[in-house]
């Protein structure tokens, strides 16, 4: 099921993939999403903000019903399995538990939410943060990608209506539990010598944009004791993160920079830079921004706090998907939707996949086969675990 994805945005040049959310490649992947529900015999419905849910049955207040999926947005360059794997399997556990014979006592659904890794926005989890009122529309339809278009433009041209975005509460009455499956991002599995495990929480985690002020100038004739040059406090911020991130123990990237104006001959007027910081605890995280921004402009795009899954749940699918011995319980760096529903009150809980390679946001990123199988059945008999 994975194959008939290969294609779709992938750039021949590296092998990773440009699935920015509304692209070209991203509208290709949603019709697929609807072409898979409808072999099923799923109702596919789009809710208001573009998130896209198959459903087997009909889920209402009184009786909401077990959802599983992931996305299929991809960050630049990334790899096959962030997010497509979720919802691939997705659907396979669906069509195992059919196999089975299983007819679920509450509806069975399967989501695919959008622009989750924030790749053209900049804000993470947009569709899952617009559906649980963690992002007001306002904010969101004013983001802007490197274009310089706002989602609204975009939404426009993807047919559908900005003003139409905001918390779902329809929607989110439909969602009893919400399980995510997801490639892991990291080596935890492949230390434990199992296929598959479940996660403990999501660190708290955020992303922050310091524009750095200078004078744009001659770089042939402007004399080094004259020049106002904005690279130099931004590349004191690049290893000062690394410092303090060390001193502190948590995680610090400066993964994207945008100089202008951009000639090789001219010293810059502004550099913008985006530091994502993460750790086990939310304190050190913000006292590593708080000891970065001095000569900057700081601006907090995201932040999203700790993400604690529900106990009862997690060890639940821990002794479910384990065939009766217990999958190991991992904790995370990374954000998912789960976590952002999870926080908005669904209970909600992740599988992890093992990656080999250990590699994430990559095109190195990769499932074995048998691994992904072993995935599909322990989501699968989650599902129906749940569903009785």
């Amino acid at each position: 099921m994975l194959e008939p994805l290969a294609h779709i945005g992938r750039d021949p040049r590296t092998g990773g993939y440009l699935r920015d959310a509304w692209s070209p490649a991203d509208l290709e992947l949603r019709e697929w999403f609807a072409g898979e529900a409808a072999r099923r015999g799923l109702d596919l419905r789009e809710d208001r903000n573009g998130n896209l849910w198959a459903w087997w049955g009909d889920p209402s207040p009184s009786r909401p019903g077990v959802v599983t999926g992931s996305h299929l947005d991809s960050v630049r360059q990334g790899g096959a399995y962030d997010g497509p794997l979720g919802v691939v399997s997705a659907f396979a556990a669906l069509d195992v538990l059919r196999e089975r014979g299983v007819q679920p006592s509450v509806p069975v659904g399967v989501a695919c939410f959008t622009d989750e890794e924030g790749a053209r926005f900049g804000v993470p989890c947009v569709g899952s943060r617009l559906l649980t009122g963690v992002l007001a529309p306002e904010r969101a339809l004013g983001l802007t990608d490197d274009e310089g278009d706002t989602l609204a433009d975009v939404l426009r041209k993807a047919g559908r209506d900005p003003d139409a975005l905001g918390r779902d509460d329809e929607t989110l009455r439909g969602v009893g539990v919400f399980v995510e499956l997801h490639v892991e991002q990291g080596r935890g599995l492949v230390t434990e010598g199992r296929p598959v495990g479940v996660a403990r929480a999501i660190w708290p985690h955020g992303r922050w944009r310091f524009d750095f002020r200078g004078r744009a100038d001659h770089a042939g004739t402007t004399r080094l004791a004259d020049r106002d040059d904005p690279m130099m406090p931004f590349a004191r911020l690049v290893l000062a993160a690394r410092e303090e991130a060390e001193r502190l123990g948590v995680v610090a990237t400066v993964g994207k920079v945008r100089v202008s104006p951009g000639n090789a001959n001219a010293i810059p007027g502004l550099v913008s830079a985006w530091l994502d910081a993460r750790g086990p605890g939310e304190r050190a995280v913000r006292e590593l921004v708080a000891a970065l921004t001095g000569g900057a402009a700081v601006h907090e795009e995201s932040w999203t706090p700790e993400v604690r899954f529900d106990a009862a749940l997690r060890d639940r699918l821990a002794r479910v998907a384990g065939g009766g011995e217990p999958v190991p319980i991992l904790p995370t760096g990374a954000g998912h939707d789960a976590g952002i529903l999870a926080a908005a009150g669904v209970p909600s809980a992740m599988l992890f996949v093992r990656n080999p390679t250990g590699v994430s946001h990559s095109p190195q990123e990769h499932a074995e086969r048998a691994d992904c199988e072993a995935g599909v059945v322990a989501l699968a008999d989650v599902l129906e675990d749940l569903c009785r």
